[in-house]
């Protein structure tokens, strides 16, 4: 059963078969995956909670051919394996037939962008009426006379009705939905007691009855439309991840089209063996080769580093790395759909899918909500008709129960302690991107962190610069600052504004991806990489741990600087928290050895691993989860963001790529890492919180339910009660900033910690 259904429901079958894809068109849109296998994507804007993941892909499995079929609530898309043998599957008729409206990734967008705004409109709506029906009966209640007090019924009844009509519709049309497809949900019995109280409320007013519930009906719109507000704007800014990674892809590229002539050609008509012209301030559109021209690389995309790659013909190219200072002609070894940037939105599509499984303990609880309250309303009308007689009477309570057994407080159980929390990391520096991330943050037994950008600042720092002798940082500041180049910023920082003059050079050349050359007179200058710029390669070596730049006069060694990456802020004290509490950490970098043995002895992680590519980061993921680990991933390069998605919940610098901002679940804006245990704090004790809502709205429910069905309780009280279980659930919730202190507070020795999968992690290195 579905909690809900789309916001529109096909028709019938009738329409289903006009937004059909023909089989043709399927094939085509379609792309082999190996082992006599097709895979297909489709969009299904109407995808809503896990019912719908549930409902979609038992529906797919069931198709003659079809292997699998996977949903991903994120993107709203789903993905279709199919046996190439067989005629392609009827997916968008199949759909179209339990009420989902669906058409191929490629020809719409991949999700309803109006869902957002209409909820966020439907709640203010319902908001402002709230408050002032609520008004109106309370002059009622304050013993206005019977002829005021029909005036105020009739005005709330004239507030009422528009607003069910407009706020409400997302309820009715879910509801409907289900009904006309032989299923029921969530919102039927919701859709049922709103309407019995519209209607009941309008009866007795006309009647000149003492009571009307159109604020019982109204409020309980209104909380509804809280929680899903909460979840749906939640779940929008999870979807930015992909979309951001698949826009570092550009749309074309220049592509040789005979002797001497030129074209562009869009992405999707780039095969291989074609020849691009790749300008300085591209992107590579897909993996090629270089046949002729030199130039630098963003690589981050790839390696993490923020250091330049110098590239020369023969060298290989990945697809959205940026070219930053010199035309490339490539020869195109892929295509588009086949590059390693597809991979890698894929690779998070993957992790996104996944990640649908960690549901709500209230959409669950939802499952059962539906057939009870149905069956306990069922009973005490019967009950109260066979007893009483009495057709008013029975209707009332029948009502009452479905009021008083509305699941708002169970709705708000989990939304409003993230609120709260939200808040309190706001507070302190850091934002929520996912509310689930809070509940999953609480579980994790593993923190891995990526190094540059994250546990240093990325930016290169020269060492001991106070022992550098004033004339070479000066002669070598001189001619770094004719170069973009990580060092020769360094370089230029540490001289700032030293003593010490460089001669005038009558040339300044910069040699893409070995150094800058500089000639005064009869002298030659060089800084730069050790085995380009001394005769004698090996007399300005490196420490084995620090990158080195030498400066060379005529081939001889004036100077060696070796750089290091400042460790970052509270990094020592946030890595010594997470081992108190009995975590597993470790480091997966893209860096060289060296340097990322060096971080990790300084701060004590014995385990780590370093020249890890994207996919690798993700595969290390997956190994972990697939020993029962949750891991949280804490990285910040466009390379992290597959890593950063297929975690269990992950956490990103400020200064981290757009992408990897997008695909982590928190960011943290200040520079210190403590924001790390401090987020874990500030989730374990959300995570009580939440269970003792749940406990809350559960005890309220077996309370509460007996009162109604024994006729205890009218329509009004029952409002009143909801209303009351929310404030409750609200109150308690917002114990969270009232009970933490205004700074964070390490694990003791008496925290209860998870060593055992600390310790079986350290087994299997």
């Amino acid at each position: 059963m579905s909690c809900c259904l789309p916001a529109a429901a096909a028709p019938g079958a009738s329409h289903g078969a006009s937004l059909a894809a023909s089989g043709d068109e399927t094939r085509l849109a379609s792309r082999a995956i190996g082992e006599g296998l097709r895979q297909s994507e489709f969009s299904v804007p109407g995808i809503r909670c896990g019912g719908c993941i549930r409902t979609i892909e038992h529906a797919l499995a069931r198709i003659d051919g079809v292997v699998e079929a996977r949903v991903n609530l994120t993107a709203k898309h789903v993905s279709v394996r199919w046996r190439e043998t067989c005629a392609p599957p009827p997916i968008v008729e199949t759909l179209a037939a339990i009420g989902y409206r669906a058409h191929l990734a490629e020809s719409g967008p991949g999700r309803d962008d109006r869902a957002l705004p209409e909820l966020v409109r439907a709640m203010a709506v319902a908001g402002f009426a709230s408050g002032n029906i609520m008004l109106l009966s309370v002059s009622v209640w304050s013993g206005a006379g019977a002829d005021m007090r029909d005036l105020f019924h009739w005005i709330s009844a004239a507030i009422a009705l528009p607003v069910l009509v407009y706020s409400g519709r997302i309820f009715f049309r879910s509801a409907w939905g289900a009904l006309r497809h032989g299923r029921t949900n969530m919102d039927v019995p919701i859709s049922i007691g709103v309407l019995l109280a519209f209607g009941m409320s309008l009866y007795d007013t006309i009647d000149h009855g003492p009571h009307a519930y159109f604020d019982a009906a109204v409020m309980l719109v209104f909380f509804l439309l809280i929680g899903r507000t909460l979840d749906e704007f939640m779940r929008e800014k999870a979807r930015s991840a992909v979309n951001g990674l698949a826009r570092l892809s550009p749309r074309g590229a220049t592509a040789e089209r005979g002797e001497g002539t030129w074209a562009y050609v869009p992405l999707e008509e780039i095969a291989p063996g074609m020849v691009l012209l790749i300008a300085a301030g591209e992107r590579v559109p897909v993996d090629g080769r270089v046949v002729s021209g030199t130039s630098d690389l963003d690589c981050a995309l790839v390696t993490g580093e923020s250091a330049p790659r110098a590239v020369t013909p023969g060298a290989e190219l990945q697809a959205g790395t940026l070219n930053l200072t010199g035309p490339l002609r490539i020869e195109a070894t892929a295509a588009a759909e086949d590059s390693f940037l597809a991979e890698m939105v894929r690779l998070m599509q993957a992790a996104e899918a996944g990640r649908s499984a960690y549901r709500r303990i209230a959409d669950r609880a939802s499952r059962l909500y539906a057939p009870v309250v149905h069956s306990m309303a069922l009973l005490s009308f019967f009950g109260w008709m066979i007893a009483a007689g009495d057709l008013h009477r029975a209707v009332t309570i029948a009502v009452a129960v479905l009021i008083i057994t509305c699941p708002c407080a169970l709705g708000l159980a989990v939304p409003m302690v993230q609120v709260v929390a939200a808040r309190r990391l706001f507070e302190q520096g850091i934002m929520v991107k996912d509310g689930g991330g809070l509940e999953r943050l609480g579980e994790i037994d593993t923190v891995v962190f990526d190094k540059t950008g994250t546990l240093t600042l990325g930016r290169p720092r020269l060492r001991d610069p106070g022992l550098a002798d004033p004339a070479h940082l000066a002669l070598a500041a001189a001619l770094a600052v004719h170069s973009r180049h990580p060092h020769s910023r360094g370089l230029v920082a540490a001289h700032g504004t030293r003593s010490g003059a460089a001669p005038p050079f009558d040339r300044v050349a910069e040699h893409l991806g070995y150094g800058v050359e500089a000639s005064a007179g009869p002298d030659l200058f060089r800084l730069g990489r050790p085995d380009w710029a001394l005769a004698t390669p090996g007399e300005g070596a490196a420490p084995s741990r620090h990158p080195c730049t030498v400066l060379a006069k005529n081939g001889r060694l004036l100077a060696a600087f070796t750089f290091d990456d400042p460790i970052r802020p509270g990094a020592r004290e946030a890595v010594d928290a997470l081992k108190r509490r009995g975590l597993a950490v470790e480091i997966l970098s893209g860096d060289h050895t060296g340097p990322v043995e060096a971080v990790a002895h300084e701060l004590g992680i014995a385990c780590f691993r370093a020249g890890v590519r994207p996919g690798d980061k993700a595969a290390r993921l997956a190994a972990l989860a697939a020993e029962g680990r949750k891991v949280l991933m804490v990285g910040d390069g466009l390379n992290d963001a597959p890593a950063l998605a297929s975690a269990h919940v992950s956490m990103a610098p400020a200064s981290a790529a757009d992408v990897g901002r997008s695909a982590a679940d928190f960011v943290f804006f200040r520079d210190s890492l403590t924001a790390v245990p401090l987020a874990l704090q500030v989730s374990l004790r959300a995570g009580r919180l939440t269970r003792q809502n749940f406990a809350l709205a559960f005890l309220y429910n077996a309370v509460a339910l007996p009162f109604a069905v024994l006729g205890f309780v009218t329509p009004l009280v029952a409002a009143l009660a909801m209303s009351a279980s929310s404030i409750l659930v609200v109150a308690n919730a917002t114990r969270l900033s009232l009970g933490m202190g205004a700074r964070y507070r390490p694990a003791t020795k008496g925290t209860r910690v998870r060593r055992q999968g600390a310790a079986a992690l350290e087994a299997t290195q």
